[in-house]
């Protein structure tokens, strides 16, 4: 398979952008798009090139490191999948592909595909939210009316691709499922009023936009978390404003 790969690149975070051509051949359709890139790399290695940064971890889509855009798109077309999981046998022979980095203020590119997405662990911190590496394990027993309705609590990655599609840049829908995710696990419900608080106050603090509905950040999650978790997030927030308010 040959393929034709546009990407932008940027030396550092203050640099101009600029798009660079390359053409990949001898691409098996059983590999996975990130070790296509490991194929390219090893190539400008050894051209004297430097070689294009990307950020990945697990390449299982679990981790939510490897996410950026393929020809408009966050992930790609394909839906339901992070860039790690997407075989190359999902595109046609002689497609031209454009890879670009999430773009967002909150999220500055730090070079080529990579970008800075501290920030939404920041806000993850300012909701002071249970990590979920020990979320099982100290689940608490809760009440049937709450779990029955609320349903298992969404299994959000961090990807930033919700940001990335979003044309006001909100993480509206990466900060309701981590609102839902703690409402449905964290043993103390006394501070869910200052903890959505904090979340909302926080996500304008690092330069997140506003959500305006336009649903594109659902579209795109590759974890199919619903925009009715903004819902939920933004009852929390009227609750807690009208408490304040002693309505």
């Amino acid at each position: 398979m040959k393929l034709t790969l546009k990407i932008l690149r940027q030396e550092n975070p203050g640099a101009k952008s600029t798009t660079e051509t390359y053409t990949v051949e001898d691409v098996d359709p059983d590999m996975r798009f990130l070790y296509m890139l490991d194929m390219l790399n090893g190539r400008l290695i050894k051209e004297g090139i430097r070689p294009i940064a990307f950020d990945h971890g697990c390449r299982e889509g679990i981790c939510g490191d490897c996410g950026f855009m393929i020809n408009g798109v966050p992930h790609g077309h394909h839906s339901g999948k992070t860039v790690c999981q997407l075989y190359m046998r999902e595109f046609e022979e002689g497609d031209v592909l454009l890879l670009e980095p999430f773009r967002s203020r909150a999220l500055p590119v730090i070079q080529d595909l990579l970008v800075d997405t501290r920030a939404l662990e920041r806000v993850v911190q300012a909701g002071a939210f249970v990590p979920s590496f020990a979320v099982e394990e100290t689940r608490p027993e809760q009440s049937q009316s709450l779990d029955e309705k609320a349903g298992p609590p969404p299994f959000c990655i961090e990807c930033g691709a919700c940001v990335a599609a979003c044309p006001n840049a909100s993480a509206m829908l990466f900060a309701g499922a981590k609102f839902a995710t703690v409402s449905g696990f964290h043993p103390d419900r006394s501070d869910r009023s200052s903890r959505v608080t904090r979340i909302v106050a926080h996500m304008d603090t690092e330069g997140f936009g506003a959500c305006s509905n336009h649903g594109e950040c659902e579209a795109v999650c590759p974890k199919g978390i619903s925009v009715d978790l903004i819902a939920g997030l933004n009852a929390g927030y009227i609750s807690a404003a009208l408490r304040r308010l002693g309505k």
